[in-house]
């Protein structure tokens, strides 16, 4: 028997009604609230928002589905597809173009664009009241982990600086066509407002764990002098050691510092609020 044609963009569709069904329990959208989902594929769970009179927006980059998705959702009220490549699309356009003030985007992830789906998300978070993804359980996990785990790490700093991440229930391989080699899992963040971010301390935060096993003052040796980072103790621990608000006030001190010992080119960041993770 020939194998199976695995699909041309590498999908993973989700079949099971009944995950879908617990998904669009868990996106708990009324219809004054608009929902956007990002790569509906067959529309398996496109079927189960409809169902609760939302008003639906779906973002597919194969021509065929989205041509699909047409044919079979066209007639309903509120419904559109925009058929693009979900890190081209213009997701504030696509807010704005719902007419309300916040969304909820929902949808099935790609495995290999997860992160950069989640950073355009994170991008717009002020319009966002919250988002419910299926992704790799092993990505879901790095995004609720604690700090002092294995899990935490960068993409877990990047998720609580803009959302509270809550691990929802775990999918099986069998929910999809075809199955992939991996666990999956459900999860909901649930955006903080706002969320003004300095990119600053993003790329601070980068650094931070560049290396997971070396010592902070290691991974920060090229950010900061040498003088600046031996008045931190906190230098001394790993990345995995600190919470986001440690992060934030070490970043803030070490900026402090160096503004003082060159205050003709440097200046500190502005402050903003941040959840301990």
């Amino acid at each position: 028997m020939p194998p199976k044609r695995r699909p041309p963009l590498g999908q993973h569709f989700l079949r099971d009604s009944t995950v879908c069904a617990r998904i669009a329990v868990a996106v708990a959208a009324s219809p004054d609230i608009g929902v956007i989902e990002i790569g509906p594929g067959q529309g398996v769970l496109t079927e189960e928002l409809l169902g609760k009179g939302v008003r639906l927006t779906v973002i597919e980059i194969d021509p065929a589905l989205a041509g699909g998705l047409r044919e079979r959702f066209g007639d309903r009220d509120g419904f559109e597809v925009i058929e693009q490549d979900i890190l081209k699309a213009d997701l504030r356009r696509v807010v704005e173009q719902l007419g309300v003030e916040r969304v909820v985007i929902c949808g099935n992830l790609p495995y290999y664009i997860t992160s950069p789906i989640l950073r355009r998300v994170f991008d717009v978070s002020g319009l966002v009241a919250q988002a419910v993804f299926l992704i790799q359980k092993e990505v879901a996990l790095r995004l609720a982990a604690r700090k002092n785990t294995r899990d935490y790490g960068f993409l877990t700093v990047l998720c609580r600086l803009h959302a509270e991440p809550e691990l929802l229930f775990s999918v099986p391989p069998g929910a999809f066509q075809p199955p992939p080699k991996v666990t999956s899992a459900v999860v909901r963040l649930a955006m903080r407002h706002p969320a003004a971010v300095e990119a600053g301390f993003v790329e601070f935060a980068r650094k931070c764990f560049t290396h997971p096993r070396k010592k902070l003052r290691n991974n920060l040796a090229d950010a900061y002098p040498k003088d600046v980072l031996q008045e931190q103790a906190e230098l001394e621990l790993r990345a995995q050691q600190l919470g986001v608000t440690e992060l934030i006030e070490l970043w803030r001190s070490l900026e402090r510092s160096q503004a003082r010992a060159n205050p003709a080119v440097h200046a500190a960041g502005p402050c903003y609020d941040c959840a301990e993770s």
